[in-house]
């Protein structure tokens, strides 16, 4: 057994950040102010167990600064595996940035940390050891709302972005025991969208995150990083206890049809008049058209 934390309760304040180490763990609270960074801001605090750590590094930073960096071990926090190496430095949670002053103090405690990692913490974890961003969360996306209450995702176009594809489709829920991942590509970079990767499929998922129902797409402004990777986070750690339970139980417990939502019936004469000009602009057929109209007139 490594030994424990030999000063429990130190804290070491640096940038944007404070690190208190504590006997199984780190708490890492994040300051709230301009110039931090709008993601660490929406975290505001994480605590990190020492078996979630896989290395500990400290190197020199820009403009007389070092790094302290607690590398997460592959699998163990929802929201580094939602991210998937997309992240900017400046954005790693896991990142330290201290004056170049603090250097002793800071290899005093990578030195501390380290004592605490075992051989096995630098294996894929089998179970997330990092709590999520708890539900219920949602964030505009540039074709449609996107909201999640922990066991449900729920997609809601936007009449002025949403494809004619999505439009088609119709509004869409999907329960967290009918996916099996999730596929989130940064706003900060081309095409960013956040895609739900469903167990089941009739057909393939289109390979055009803007043409599939499953998927919600960024713009900018929409879907930033601080409010839809969190987003991501939750739901991929949702999906994973439940996928723990049904390979544990042999069954679903929540493998029920998606239910039914009353919808307003403002909303639904504005989806059908939209339904109307597509219909007009022939990218919609008649049949199409008086699908979709009878199915949104069924949910009043």
């Amino acid at each position: 057994m490594p030994p424990t934390m030999s000063r429990m309760g130190d804290v070491l304040a640096g940038f944007h950040a404070a690190w208190e180490f504590e006997s199984d763990s780190v708490l890492i609270r994040f300051e709230r102010g301009i110039r931090t960074p709008k993601l660490f801001q929406t975290l505001g605090e994480r605590r990190i167990p020492h078996e979630a750590i896989s290395a500990v590094t400290l190197s020199p930073g820009k403009r007389g600064t070092v790094i302290l960096h607690a590398v997460p071990r592959p699998g163990a926090d929802p929201l580094m595996e939602a991210a998937a190496g997309q992240l900017k430095e400046s954005c790693d949670p896991y990142r330290l940035v201290l004056p170049a002053e603090r250097e002793t103090l800071a290899e005093y405690y990578a030195d501390e940390l380290r004592a605490q990692i075992s051989a096995d913490d630098g294996e894929p974890a089998e179970r997330y050891l990092v709590a999520s961003p708890e539900a219920p969360l949602q964030f505009k996306a540039y074709d449609g709302k996107a909201s999640f209450d922990g066991k449900l995702v729920s997609f809601r176009w936007f009449w002025t972005g949403a494809s004619s594809a999505k439009w088609k489709a119709g509004d869409q829920s999907f329960l967290v025991t009918d996916l099996s991942g999730i596929e989130w590509r940064s706003p900060e970079v081309f095409e960013g969208h956040l895609r739900l990767l469903r167990r089941e499929t009739p057909v393939a998922q289109p390979a055009q995150a803007d043409q599939d129902p499953a998927a919600v797409v960024f713009g900018l402004g929409y879907g930033p990083v601080h409010e839809s990777l969190p987003f991501a986070a939750s739901v991929l750690a949702a999906v994973r206890a439940s996928s723990s339970a049904l390979n544990s139980d042999g069954v679903g417990s929540g493998a029920s049809a998606t239910p039914s939502v009353r919808r307003d019936p403002a909303d639904i004469a504005e989806r059908i008049r939209h339904l109307g000009e597509l219909h007009q602009a022939g990218l919609l057929t008649d049949d199409e058209f008086t699908m979709k109209k009878t199915e949104l007139l069924a949910e009043l």
